[in-house]
């Protein structure tokens, strides 16, 4: 086999990273090339409370040829334009992190530079203002603007909350239109071979075999293959992100269709809000050192928006991730990779990240080494920018209501997060790299909703005469206003273009 390239990929789970990696495998080879295979069990359940995205997976759907309209109505989703954080930064505090930007960069110097400029000056107009997500967001509107970079909107983007049942649902059928074959069955057995540990083969519950040259492993945190067989560890990060509980309910739609996440945090974790069209999701993230198990999922039950419409289950995690995400033939996707909360919603967006990279380096050889050791090497840089970026969530606090929060402020951050905030601070630079999932909007919106206020700003926005800069920043303001006036709320968008199918249709 050291001469040949792989034939047969086995994905080991279904749920969503199961049925995402096949989606993005299928259309990767257009059932030339590559044999793939799903092994599932209709008796294992999934987590499954991935329901929250960022804009990425619209690229995800369009580069599989899903039309998101029939996508939309198929999982009950709803739009989301960013994620609203109450009480992170103290108690009766809230922002918004919105997908867009602020503003437009004027003479190649980003927006926020002549806010800062403004506000220096005295100009107390808040930066929300010049986002149309955030605007869009506060008055519960929403549209699909126009292609069109001139307009507004190009400032503008959108992700989804989705029933991640119905989606992984959803991606079986594609897949299986276009040559996946799937496999039900229980996996008793990984068989190794004897002279170099690479996986061979896997023996089922009734006896069945399944032969292949490279696996994904999506068998969630068991990590049966990655973990279980091939004895990849685990690098624990619980003390940069301590919460190590999540307790999930759905409960009955509320009243207002919030185009947004809410996360709000409590006195030892934080409680997810996603609104869907046919019910809302709800979670709280905690820590079990600092709060019980009983009295976290009292605090859930007693903020619900309605009937709770199921039992609340608990699960248990560690927040880290492989020291290997690709070893000997097999690599590692979703909750088998590594788990971080999903604070910014970003576990969906990283089964994302590593098939599209794996695909990359497809079809390999089955030793091809160099190969594995760069895409592990992007796949560290992934998770090490995300973990980043969650953690300025927690240590940028002035909340010290509670021993939690105590010890989120005053822990030592990762040095890679401890440069760019002191970059932040003294004159408001955001350093990204082209590749980063979380852009200079995104830490600019964290930064300052946490209260990481920068003491100067780029002196190149000096170069624009003082009320020429103001008339501008009028006129974007004005813009932004007008066209959020103008917009339907995203109830009434969905009404008109992408209403859900009733749940006995989909059943069906």
């Amino acid at each position: 086999m050291s001469g040949e390239h792989i034939k047969k990929i086995v994905i080991v789970g279904g749920g969503t990273a199961g049925w995402m990696s096949a989606t993005t495998l299928a259309q990767a080879f257009q059932g030339k090339i590559v044999e793939i295979v799903l092994v599932e069990s209709d008796d294992i359940g999934t987590v499954g409370v991935g329901e929250a995205t960022i804009p990425p997976i619209r690229r995800f759907n369009a580069l599989a040829g899903i039309d998101e309209v029939e996508f939309v109505r198929r999982t009950q989703a709803t739009f989301k334009l960013g994620i609203e954080f109450v009480n992170w930064t103290r108690q009766g505090h809230r922002y918004i992190h919105p997908f867009g930007f602020y503003g437009k960069p004027i003479d190649l110097i980003s927006f926020h530079h002549y806010w800062l400029r403004l506000k220096e000056m005295g100009d107390e107009t808040p930066l929300d203002a010049y986002s149309l997500p955030i605007m869009a967001a506060r008055h519960n509107k929403f549209l699909v603007g126009p292609n069109d970079p001139d307009s507004v909107f190009a400032t503008y983007s959108y992700a989804f909350h989705f029933d991640a049942g119905l989606y992984a649902q959803f991606l079986r059928q594609h897949c299986e239109a276009r040559g996946v074959r799937r496999v039900e069955g229980k996996i008793t057995k990984v068989n190794l071979n004897p002279e170099d540990g690479f996986i061979d083969s896997l023996t089922l519950d009734r006896g069945e075999t399944i032969d292949g040259d490279l696996f994904i492993d999506c068998s969630g945190f068991r990590a049966l293959l990655i973990g279980e067989a091939l004895g990849v560890g685990y690098d624990d990060w619980s003390s940069f992100l301590p919460c190590n509980r999540a307790v999930a309910v759905p409960c009955e739609s509320a009243a207002e269709l919030t185009p947004y996440t809410r996360s709000t945090a409590h006195k030892a974790g934080w409680q997810w809000r996603i609104p869907l069209q046919h019910r809302t999701g709800n979670g709280h993230v905690f820590c079990a050192d600092y709060i019980s198990e009983d009295e976290a999922v009292s605090t859930l039950m007693n903020n619900l928006d309605g009937k709770p419409l199921a039992d609340p289950r608990v699960i248990r995690f560690t927040t880290g991730k492989r020291k290997k995400f690709w070893e000997k033939n097999c690599i590692a996707v979703g909750l088998a990779s590594g788990f971080m909360e999903p604070l910014e919603s970003t576990s969906i967006h990283l089964v994302q990240k590593a098939m599209a990279r794996a695909v990359g380096f497809l079809p390999v050889h089955r030793h091809d080494t160099v190969s594995v050791e760069a895409y592990n090497r992007l796949m560290l840089e992934e998770f090490i920018e995300i973990r980043d970026f969650l953690v300025l969530h927690y240590h940028a606090t002035e909340r010290d209501d509670s021993d939690f929060w105590t010890y989120c402020r005053h822990m030592q951050p990762p040095e890679t997060l401890s440069r760019r905030m002191d970059l932040f601070r003294a004159r408001g630079r955001v350093i990204s790299h082209s590749e980063e999932l979380f852009g200079e909007a995104s830490y600019v919106a964290v930064f300052l909703g946490q209260g990481v206020t920068p003491q100067g700003y780029d002196p190149l926005a000096n170069v624009l005469d003082a009320d020429d800069v103001k008339g501008r920043l009028r006129m974007m303001r004005e813009v932004i206003s007008d066209t959020v006036q103008r917009m339907p709320t995203q109830a009434q968008f969905i009404e008109r273009t992408c209403k859900a199918y009733p749940l006995d249709k989909l059943a069906g």
